[in-house]
């Protein structure tokens, strides 16, 4: 079944690369009108030429309000509204025990990761979302969440909260606008490049399904939520890992 977003206008945060952009591609081939943002303008000029569709770019911190605010406002000027938005930029500026963390790169990790797309929800729902129903927002959470192991534990806190956050808004932008999750598994990106490249047939060899993940796969739940096809699901997390949490105890 094809899944038609024609009419509809997305924006995507972190959409120059990986996750982000698979998303901002299959939302644009789909037929909506997509705004591709993250820091830099020339990664997000580079992205939106390899993507087939309408598209526009604006660059912004994820983590500064006020650049939340002028790139929600330059997509409702170049689209006339919002209807889907996708919190997927995130960062991890920390390794390591979460006892021996630095106050800046933790306040760093949850400005980006869980202050960041509740600012981000807030401007796009009040500017145009809430006028619009049948609108929905789409979290990219982490399998990391469901789990207390040590080296990024701040950055799974972060997705953990981000996953409660997100059933927080479920219920408060009801029924106008559904609000979801995906928790991907270990996914072939730049971010994750050191935890996959080193040992990426073993990793694969572990998983049920016998591989790591693409950024398509995440994209593909990521479609299939922002769709009609999704109208009844709200306050949900989709886990996409390929199994790898039913051998993980995750």
């Amino acid at each position: 079944m094809d899944i038609d977003l024609g009419g509809r206008v997305a924006l995507v945060t972190g959409a120059s690369k990986g996750i982000g952009k698979a998303i901002a591609t299959s939302f644009a081939a789909a037929g909506a009108s997509v705004m591709l943002s993250s820091r830099k303008q020339d990664a997000l000029e580079a992205a939106a030429a390899e993507i087939t569709g309408e598209t526009a770019v604006f660059a912004a911190n994820a983590g500064d309000p006020d650049a939340a605010e002028a790139c929600v406002e330059a997509t409702v000027d170049r689209f006339g509204g919002i209807d889907i938005l996708v919190n997927n930029a995130a960062t991890n500026p920390y390794a390591g025990r979460s006892i021996d963390i630095d106050l800046p790169r933790y306040d760093k990790t949850l400005e980006v990761n869980l202050r960041g797309p509740l600012v981000w929800s807030n401007r796009a729902w009040h500017r145009s979302m809430k006028e619009r129903p049948g609108s929905a927002i789409i979290n990219i959470a982490s399998i990391g969440a469901f789990s207390a192991a040590s080296g990024i534990g701040i950055y799974n806190m972060t997705k953990a909260a981000l996953i409660h956050q997100t059933r927080l808004l479920a219920n408060e932008l009801a029924p106008t606008t559904r609000v979801n999750a995906v928790a991907p598994g270990l996914i072939k990106t730049d971010m994750a490049r050191a935890l996959w490249e080193p040992n990426e047939a073993t990793l694969g060899a572990r998983t049920p399904l016998g591989r790591i993940g693409e950024p398509a796969d995440i994209a593909n739940a990521a479609l299939f939520l922002a769709s009609d096809l999704a109208s009844w699901i709200t306050g949900e997390t989709i886990v996409v890992d390929g199994g790898s949490t039913l051998r993980s105890g995750g």
